[in-house]
């Protein structure tokens, strides 16, 4: 009988396995601006009306850098700025994604350690992927030189683009 129990859990732990790995997902590949060395991968995934975002990036100067989904998925120009401003399809005030108001292409910060890496989990709860006016899909990530003060319209004062990428379906 236990071996029947196990197997039982196995086809449901494999079962719930392929509904999560069905999700919709999407990822950019984070390329340096010219003059920076930043680059990592962000990572996207829907589960439910949350998308659940994972950063890793490299080559930052140690801190706190701004990161946000911009509106244009336009890696092309040497600066970043092909990207176009944060994404804000509902028409909201630039802030914490915290924060009942925001614009939908606000994430929390990056926090660099000593070494320039910065690693980020959390869930997002404006955007989506794959339908609607809030679809991140084909739209571009940004990280940006400095810290984002969450106050500053539209951009939170967070600096020059060190780092782009567009974000693919997966």
């Amino acid at each position: 009988m236990n071996r029947w129990v196990v197997a039982a859990i196995g086809t449901f732990v494999g079962g719930c396995a392929g509904v999560i790995a069905g999700a919709p997902s999407a990822t950019a590949v984070l390329e340096p601006t010219r003059g920076n060395t930043a680059g990592g991968k962000v990572e996207f995934v829907q589960k439910g009306n949350k998308v659940f975002v994972t950063a890793s990036v490299t080559g930052l100067t140690p801190g706190p850098h701004g990161f946000h989904i911009h509106d244009k998925g336009d890696c092309s120009s040497a600066d970043g700025t092909s990207a176009g401003g944060h994404f804000n399809p509902l028409g909201k005030p630039h802030g914490a994604a915290s924060m009942p108001d925001h614009h939908a292409g606000d994430m929390p910060a990056l926090l660099a350690d000593g070494s320039g890496k910065a690693t980020l989990s959390a869930e997002l709860d404006v955007v989506t992927l794959g339908a609607g006016s809030t679809d991140i899909v084909g739209r571009s990530v940004i990280v940006h030189k400095d810290a984002d003060d969450y106050t500053t319209q539209p951009t939170g004062n967070s600096g020059a683009r060190v780092a782009c990428g567009v974000i693919r379906k997966a």
